[in-house]
């Protein structure tokens, strides 16, 4: 079976739509395609998207090349046919929302002019570029109605009956529904009403009850993931309303709003550039283009959806919502759903074999079934007779027939999956989890590696400026610290500029007048720190003009700026990590302010300084300036050599608590944890230490080191690594690669950063961190995780290795209830005592166990099949829909963390599996098939109503059976079964339910299920035969596999 199961094999993620394709054409036998597929991707919907992401770059392209034609003829231009429509202009405004669209869409320089520019269409849209909107409600409705919201069109929430209307569409349902009412029409026209409808009525009722469970369950699903769907869909921007920057979800965005943009960034609609440095967007998702864009005063134009690869600007918002191509894209690509998983196509695969089986029974049990009646009639001289009795004898043979294939084919086996990911992704949300992609939740359950980040993941991001050596003294910093009156006054306004000028966060007074630090947790403890020294944020930023700005990336490791001074003349400033930064210094400032050599003794002591630090698990950052000539040009790079260094800061970031047992965790769970970091490597180290990851068998490696060892020697190097120190996103993305190629694991890797997206995207599982992670790592990953804690990571994986287990628990369930159903209602059928197959399977001895009853055992024993359509229904939903809910969802324990992971290359349907399905079918198929030949002697069942008492006997044995077996599959392995089975709220309910109905239908809806009520004593039996399973499943999982 798994080599057949291999044909149906996708990827986690990134299948190719032809692999989609392909494993929904070996889909031989779909009873209901409308359900069956509904969680898989739409593949038109996606040729859709894509052949728009072509029309998208053709237009841009288009409308670049135009505007670069009519840029030189631009100056004079003036708007002689744009009116402003009446309900604008009765509003307020002085542009409409189409004409804003055509501007920013088209890349319209010529129309932007004609509006005055980027100041023209502020004034135009009532708005301030300095202080954004005005907070008036009023105001902000009116604006609303205008331009519209920044919404996109979602598919509309289908209705419960929606879901009834769609699991009526199973194909065998139908033809039993046909049957039922040509039994319907036939039984009243031969015996009447009501007497002729029971077995009409019976099937229909229990074709209802199926429906309206699977439309419940389906329903509620659906409702899930919309629920999901909208925590995904949270993104907020730091925006400025009425003079105050404040964070605000970019659904609540209107034109007119101030954005804020850095570094990792999605653009959130549709806008013009105001202000900013070195901004480069990446316009891939929107147009297929993988060149990054230059944006700048000439080329102002921001479209929705696209991404800040580089630089930080600030936005005004024009076109939001639907009249983005961006918001039509989104509108297109909701409607092609996310990727099918591995084990959602596997399960399809098993369906689909379990299926063509099933279909072949089915024929092979209708045609012994009817070749025997028309042998009867031959024998009878009859067949040229047909009365209503014999054509409703065939009609319940073909009904048979077709339930026996509606039970063959487990259309809920992939639908399981679904509805244990559905589940364990609302589980996880409550644990800071957000699965963005259903693979995750089952591939995290497989991973054998965590690549982790140590900022924020490892350690708590709340960073402070603990330690200091400012012009070579060496200063704890506390709140008595006195380093601002120890330090001369030049070096200390030096580096207050240094701190104020060359940073990406701000200080602002929020609505309550009171300061409020934004940026990166990092540049938040320097600004701490220079407000912690008398240092006036607004002020510095005033004494000086920011003329370029190069922001911190992962790949130079520090960022810088050039200022133009009030007195004139320029001043760069760079800041990074120390040794990278110290190495372009070639002066130093002293004790006394003076600017000197840094040579000799005064290097070494930096360098020592720096160790020191980074030993003490402290960040290292040095700052340093120079002085520029006047022959500097905007244009050019900020030099990287000649600097005068001015310290160097320990930033304390503490590990959060748990990690480490975390940790210990996943060394026993037989899961690798690295740390790869950009940090210097002594401060890697010492935390890694801290957190149990670095051990005295494993290394620590430099980025540097790691990127110029050739194959053969990373062959031997990279099982060994257990923390990669000053990385650059390329380190990141090969060791990933490696990990997952040449050693065959299953990688999970933590991001936060623009940069990090090619290495989330290489891994199997992506993980961003949900606070400090950028809308580029976020996009990238396949998890976030909203508290950026490393101890939610491995709570992901247990949630993974739970759904993988609930999975395989429910497969051999229902393979056990197939096999056996099959095989009974087969046999059943097709076996009369006359049969040689009955002294093959039963010895000869054993017929004269009840001589007194030797006609009746050389009578055709089983002229029929002992489970009627309506109670294989019955069985059917046990098997299905509730079997899913009672072992697709059970939480996760423990003991999860104590086994072996499942690796790339797993078998899904184990020998272990196997073990128990085969031992537990032969079990209840000769159980049953013994109470087929001998239950009417055994009980002494005589009379006309023995042989709908020894059928009815025999359902509420195989019911028992089952449920019973339900609870043995709670532990494919283990013993005992019962632990934790008290706690699990839905196991209880569906266990109760089940046998509720199973009482009900055997005492109470005799005439419509073809049973019959029994006494205590057969009650008592059918409990016992199937009670005792349980011991069998003990010795089962004695046999060694």
């Amino acid at each position: 079976m798994e080599s057949y199961l291999n044909e149906f094999d996708v990827k986690s993620k990134g299948s190719s739509e032809e692999a989609l394709e392909r494993w929904r054409k070996l889909c031989g036998i779909v009873k209901n395609p409308r359900r069956r597929f509904r969680f898989t991707a739409n593949i038109s919907k996606r040729y859709e998207a894509a052949a728009m992401r072509r029309s998208n770059q053709e237009k841009l392209r288009v409308a670049v090349l135009v505007s670069k034609a009519a840029f030189q003829f631009i100056s004079g231009v003036t708007l002689s046919d744009y009116t402003v429509p009446e309900e604008v202009k009765a509003a307020g405004y002085q542009i409409c929302p189409d004409e804003l669209s055509s501007v920013v869409e088209g890349h319209d320089l010529k129309k932007l002019n004609a509006h005055g520019g980027v100041k023209g269409i502020a004034e135009k849209l009532k708005t301030s570029t300095e202080d954004g909107l005005t907070t008036d409600h009023d105001a902000l409705s009116c604006r609303e109605r205008i331009f519209g919201i920044n919404k996109f069109a979602e598919p509309r929430l289908q209705s419960f009956w929606f879901y009834v209307w769609e699991a009526l569409q199973d194909t065998t349902l139908m033809i039993l529904g046909v049957c039922a009412f040509v039994s319907l029409m036939v039984g009243i026209a031969m015996e009447g009403w009501p007497a002729g409808s029971h077995d009409g009525l019976g099937i229909v009722a229990s074709i209802l009850l199926v429906v309206f469970v699977t439309a419940t369950s389906d329903y509620r699903q659906s409702l899930q993931f919309r629920d999901l769907d909208k925590e995904k869909k949270k993104i907020a921007v730091q925006v400025t309303r009425n003079g105050y920057r404040q964070k605000m979800s970019i659904y609540d965005l209107l034109p007119g709003d101030i954005v804020h943009l850095s570094v990792g960034d999605q653009v959130p609609a549709d806008g013009l550039f105001v202000s900013g440095f070195s901004v480069q967007i990446d316009e891939s998702s929107l147009t297929g283009e993988s060149e990054p864009v230059m944006v700048t005063a000439n080329n102002p134009f921001l479209l929705s959806g696209t991404k800040v690869q580089d630089g930080s600007c600030k936005m005004i918002i024009t076109t939001v919502g639907m009249r983005t191509q961006w918001g039509k894209l989104m509108a297109t690509l909701s409607e092609g759903g996310d990727d099918e998983t591995p084990l959602q196509v596997k399960l399809n695969g098993v369906a689909t074999i379990i299926g063509k089986i099933g279909l072949f029974f089915a024929v092979v049990t209708f045609a012994v079934l009817v070749n025997r009646l028309l042998v009867r009639k031959w024998l009878e001289g009859t067949h040229m007779l047909w009365t209503g009795v014999e054509a409703l004898e065939l009609l319940e043979y073909f009904a048979v027939a077709v339930t026996i294939v509606v039970v063959a084919v487990p259309e809920g086996l992939p639908l399981a999956v679904t509805l244990s990911l559905a589940f364990a992704m609302k589980k996880m949300m409550n644990d800071k989890a957000l699965v963005r992609h259903l693979a995750a939740c089952e591939t995290m359950g497989s991973s054998t590696t965590f690549c982790s980040d140590k900022t924020g993941t490892l350690t708590t991001n709340r960073m402070t400026v603990v330690k200091s050596c400012i012009a070579m003294n060496v200063k704890e910093i506390t709140k008595e610290s006195t380093l601002r009156s120890e330090l001369p006054e030049s070096t200390l306004k030096l580096l207050l500029q240094s701190i104020f000028t060359n940073t990406g966060g701000e200080v602002v007074t929020n609505d309550k007048d009171k300061h409020e630090i934004l940026g990166t947790p990092t540049e938040t403890a320097l600004l701490e720190f220079g407000l912690s020294l008398g240092g006036d944020f607004p002020e510095e930023r005033r004494a000086s003009k920011l003329i370029k700005v190069e922001p911190f990336n992962s790949t130079k490791k520090r960022m810088g700026v050039v200022l133009e001074l009030h007195h004139g003349g320029l001043r760069a400033h760079t800041k990074g990590a120390s040794e990278i930064v110290l190495a372009s210094c070639d002066k130093v400032i002293n004790s006394n302010g003076e600017v000197v050599p840094l040579e000799g003794s005064l290097l070494e002591h930096l360098k020592v300084t720096i160790n020191q630090f980074a030993n003490e698990a402290l960040r290292t950052l040095c700052l340093a300036y120079m002085e520029l000539e006047s022959g500097f040009s905007p244009n050019g790079p900020i030099p990287t050599e000649g600097y005068t260094c001015i310290g160097i800061v320990g930033i304390k970031d503490p590990v959060r608590p748990g990690v480490e047992e975390s940790v210990a965790l996943c060394r026993a769970a037989g899961i690798t944890v690295r740390m790869v970091t950009g940090d210097n490597i002594n401060t890697a180290k010492a935390i890694a230490r801290e957190c149990g990851i670095l051990t005295d068998s494993g290394i620590a490696i430099e980025g540097s080191d790691f990127r110029e060892k050739k194959q053969e020697e990373l062959d031997k190097l990279i099982p060994k690594i257990q923390v990669m120190a000053r990385s650059s996103p390329l380190d990141k993305h090969t060791l990933v690669k490696q990990l997952r190629t040449t050693f065959n694991e299953v990688v999970a890797v933590t991001g936060d950063g623009t940069n990090d997206a090619p290495a989330l995207h290489e891994a199997d599982i992506g993980l961003a961190m949900g606070i400090a992670g950028t809308e580029v790592a976020k996009e990238s990953a396949d998890v976030i995780i909203l508290d950026d804690n490393f101890s939610t990571i491995v709570t992901v994986a247990k949630w993974g290795r739970s759904v993988y287990l609930n999975i395989q628990k429910f497969v051999q369930f229902q393979l056990t209830v197939n096999i056996v159903a099959l095989l009974v209602n087969f046999f059943s059928a097709c076996w009369t005592g006359k049969n040689a197959c009955l002294l093959s399977l039963l010895s000869i001895s054993e017929l004269y166990l009840f001589p007194h009853d030797a006609n009746l055992m050389m009578a055709p024993i089983i002229g029929s099949a002992p489970l009627t359509a309506v109670q294989l229904l019955w069985v059917n939903m046990i098997m299905d829909t509730l079997g899913a809910l009672a072992l697709a969802t059970e939480p996760p324990n423990d003991n999860l963390m104590k086994r072996s992971p499942v690796g790339r290359h797993g078998h899904f349907i184990s020998n272990v599996m196997w073990r128990n399905v085969l031992g537990q079918s032969l079990y209840q198929f000769m159980v049953i098939l013994f109470l087929q030949a001998y239950g009417k002697v055994m009980f002494g069942l005589r009379g006309p109503d023995g042989e709908l008492t020894l059928n009815t006997l025999i359902f509420n044995t195989f019911v028992f059976c089952q449920l019973f077996n339900e609870v043995s599959c709670r532990e494919m392995e283990k013993i005992n079964v019962f632990k934790g089975m008290f706690n699990n709220g839905v196991f209880i309910s569906v266990i109760g339910t089940t046998l509720l109905f199973q009482v009900i239908i055997v005492e109470c809806l005799g005439t419509f299920a073809s049973t019959t009520p029994l006494s205590s004593d057969l009650w008592l039996i059918s409990i016992g035969i199937g009670f005792m399973g349980m011991p069998i499943a003990v010795i089962l999982k004695m046999i060694p596999v």
